[in-house]
């Protein structure tokens, strides 16, 4: 785990945020969807989480106002794509839509462009063809989600743009300059901690699309095994069971990026919350080898957390 340079972000002095007009805009652009689809509804209420969060470790790991300040706003604005993802395609899965991050940058940065003449779709023939245009979504785009509506100066618009646009990167370009890296991780912890949480407060059939049987009697793959004890996240193509889903949120905790975003996931106290039972489910797992496993799994990270937290 390596904690970014505060002082990366010492020159934020000349970036001025008001956060109450970033508020008021970013519920500018939710109005016109749906806020009574309850898929919108907890991606707006993950968002406002993810930017408090941002507020909380930056403050912890001895950033300045300013760098405080936009990290809460490259929180507030990491998952801005979603919205007009769900709303095209009605999924909130990238490989059968669009790069969720790649339609955050296009709002933002581009009125849109690339999302309505239709280059950002990835569409799985099964699903309806995106939409070619929408003359009022188009105009709310270009108005409501420009960045400027966030940030009146566009000095901070390159480390938004990263942040943004890299924050469900499998890994980060290594051409990232410093400053950007630093923000990046940051929301990056961000939003792993809240995902952790929400996965931990819904049901296996929402998270997963498994029932509570499928999910206990399933196996772990040995990407996914691997994965862990090399203390790694786990790629989505490799998840290829309902467990190894379970393992690839566990496995969360090793590369955080901040000694205060490891402190305040364990604090949560979702972490094995989600080892011991899985969405709430109270059962043991059926099947004795991934028992098994997974009671490995929660002594080894345990032992993990207590070395790094000691």
């Amino acid at each position: 785990m390596t904690n970014d340079k505060a002082s990366s972000l010492s020159d934020e002095a000349t970036v001025s945020i008001d956060r109450e007009r970033a508020r008021t805009a970013f519920e500018a652009y939710l109005a016109p969807y749906d806020r009574e689809n309850q898929r919108i509804a907890l991606k707006a209420e993950h968002t406002y989480r993810v930017a408090d969060l941002c507020d909380r470790i930056a403050r912890a790991s001895g950033f300045t106002q300013p760098g405080a300040d936009l990290a809460w706003l490259c929180g507030l604005l990491h998952d801005i794509g979603r919205f007009e993802q769900l709303r095209r395609w009605g999924t909130f899965k990238d490989s059968m839509s669009a790069s969720h991050a790649a339609i955050g940058v296009d709002v933002l940065f581009e009125d849109g462009r690339h999302l309505f003449d239709g280059s950002l779709a990835r569409v799985n023939a099964t699903l309806p063809e995106a939409l070619s245009h929408d003359d009022k979504f188009l105009a709310h785009v270009r108005t409501a989600g420009s960045v400027r509506a966030f940030i009146k100066k566009p000095s901070a618009d390159e480390i938004i743009r990263a942040a943004v646009g890299h924050h469900s990167d499998f890994r980060l370009p290594d051409d990232l300059d410093l400053r950007s890296r630093a923000l990046c991780n940051l929301v990056r912890d961000a939003d792993k901690i809240d995902i952790l949480r929400v996965s931990c407060t819904d049901t296996v059939e929402t998270v997963v699309g498994a029932t509570e049987d499928e999910l206990l009697a399933g196996d772990i793959s040995p990407a996914a095994e691997d994965a862990f004890f090399a203390h790694q996240t786990v790629r989505y193509s490799d998840q290829s069971t309902a467990v190894d889903h379970v393992v690839g949120l566990a496995c969360f905790a090793f590369e955080l990026a901040y000694p205060a975003s490891l402190e305040i996931m364990v604090d949560q106290g979702y972490l094995f919350e989600l080892l011991s039972t899985p969405f709430g489910i109270a059962r043991p797992y059926t099947n004795r080898a991934t028992r098994a496993l997974i009671g490995r799994m929660d002594g080894h990270l345990r032992a993990w957390i207590d070395e790094r937290l000691s």
